[in-house]
């Protein structure tokens, strides 16, 4: 019987498995335990509101402070776990302490992946993951000029858009020849490239770096063919690694991410993981997935608990994720790897649009730009996988959920 939860983590899921165990009527002990010194928060805001100094700290919070108010909640926040004694079932702290549990959930999250090259180490140089880390960019955001980033994904492009709204002169620097590449399209990518050059964002693709260059702080980039970018400040983003290695050095099984099952157990049956640490098996694609998305960690969470609750869940959803550039949302439903085809539905020129991507005659993914209904019509499809007309998907008079029928 578990009697004491012990979460490893304090990020989105670490925040949604403690909402769920209190929504499951749970009974026993709760403890959490956080490496950074806040109470869990959202991420997807840092390279977007809170950078640009629209969103307050305080809303970051998955939950406020009053809520871990309860004799039932243990809060261990400021705290690095560094083993995990299966046999024990119990933790080790950094400074020696020992936590015990009956049942662990890994909720790890993941790390930036950082450029090992010269220079990594001058002063403004950042990479953003974290509070502390956007916290040191907005440092930057005063008397400076000119702001080179790392990096044409998610992040990169969205520190690239509130930098440029703040008024900086703004390049960005990418290895690939287009923007976002491994996650859309080209005619996406095309759409964002001419969005970001006409803002004034200078977009140097098929380009490598080789150094940072500067004595004490940074001053240029490097390029690989010799060229220097002057710097005031760098943001780096350029991918993030699953943290991992507490599951490795615990012997539980490890495959680009902890491996689970759907009900978001590892192979001790001990312990679950959620989030972007885990690699877990999607029904719908039919193979296993290693996912950076709050929905995936938020709907793992919710699994996860009601599993521990004795309330038999298992983990199947259509992933979906979304970025905010200027004044474009763009949200993306499923995986669109290995496409075959793509239709675009709308006007790219209108700025509201969606690219429908197919493999064998069926939906398997969709971006849709500044077009809710598409993105929300096309996750039912997507996880329907019927075949589909390829005229019908392109005609903007019938609505996809038409489709259904």
């Amino acid at each position: 019987m578990t009697e004491r939860v012990v979460i490893v983590g304090a990020g989105h899921a670490a925040g949604q498995l403690v909402a769920s165990l209190k929504q499951k009527k749970f009974a026993g002990q709760i403890v959490l335990v956080g490496d950074e010194k806040y109470l869990p928060y959202q991420r997807p805001p840092l390279s977007k509101k809170f950078l640009s100094g629209d969103l307050p700290a305080e809303r970051l919070f998955v939950k406020p402070a009053g809520f871990y108010d309860d004799p039932q909640i243990e809060l261990r926040l400021d705290t690095l776990i560094t083993k995990i004694d299966r046999e024990g079932k119990k933790l080790r702290t950094e400074s020696g302490d020992d936590i015990s549990y009956d049942t662990l959930i890994l909720a790890l999250g993941s790390r930036v992946r950082q450029l090992p090259i010269e220079g990594a180490d001058l002063d403004g140089v950042h990479y953003l993951r974290s509070i502390a880390d956007v916290d040191g960019i907005r440092s930057e955001l005063e008397n400076k000029k000119n702001a080179v980033i790392v990096g044409a994904g998610y992040i990169g492009l969205e520190v690239a858009a509130v930098t440029r709204q703040l008024g900086l002169d703004v390049t960005v620097v990418e290895m690939a020849d287009r923007v976002m590449s491994r996650v859309v399209s080209p005619e996406i990518s095309d759409f964002y490239q001419i969005e970001h050059t006409n803002h004034g964002v200078k977009l140097r693709l098929s380009t490598g770096i080789t150094a940072f260059r500067g004595k004490d702080r940074i001053e240029a980039v490097e390029t690989a063919d010799g060229e220097l970018i002057p710097a005031d400040f760098v943001v780096v983003g350029v991918g993030i690694l699953p943290n991992t290695e507490l599951a490795t050095d615990a012997s539980l099984d490890v495959e680009d991410g902890i491996v689970v099952n759907d009900r978001c157990q590892t192979n001790d049956p001990n312990i679950y993981a959620v989030g972007d640490c885990t690699r877990h098996p999607n029904a719908i694609y039919a193979r296993q997935l290693r996912l950076e998305s709050v929905h995936n960690a938020l709907e793992q969470a919710k699994t996860a608990v009601s599993n521990i609750c004795g309330d038999e869940a298992h983990y199947s959803q259509v992933p979906w994720f979304w970025s905010d550039q200027y004044d474009l949302k763009l949200q993306i439903a499923g995986l669109s790897t290995d496409y075959d085809d793509v239709i675009i539905r709308g006007n790219p020129a209108d700025r509201s649009f969606a690219c429908l991507y197919l493999k064998n005659k069926t939906l398997i993914a969709t971006d849709a730009v500044n077009s809710p209904k598409e993105f929300v019509q096309s996750k039912a499809l997507i996880a329907n996988r019927a075949k589909l007309d390829r005229d019908q998907l392109a005609n903007t008079d019938m609505q996809l959920k038409e489709l259904l029928e």
